[in-house]
């Protein structure tokens, strides 16, 4: 199948929802398709065991969001 749009004349928000509906229906079976590494779900897992043990901090956006700048 094939379809031309014009992106162009499409208003960004339009383009933002296209967007999320394509990410969402591709992300469907990308693991089943091998397009997520095994690494990477390996990492997903432990950090998730992480904040079910109580092992994971985490901060507020605008204090993480300081120290980044601090590194610029």
């Amino acid at each position: 199948m094939s379809m031309s749009l014009n992106y162009d004349q499409m208003p960004m928000s339009e383009k933002f929802i296209m967007l999320e509906e394509l990410w969402e229906n591709m992300s469907h079976d990308a693991i089943q398709n091998g397009f997520t590494p095994q690494w990477h779900l390996d990492i997903l897992q432990q950090r998730e065991q992480n904040i079910k043990n109580g092992k994971s901090t985490f901060s507020e956006f605008e204090d993480a969001k300081s120290r980044l700048q601090k590194l610029v």
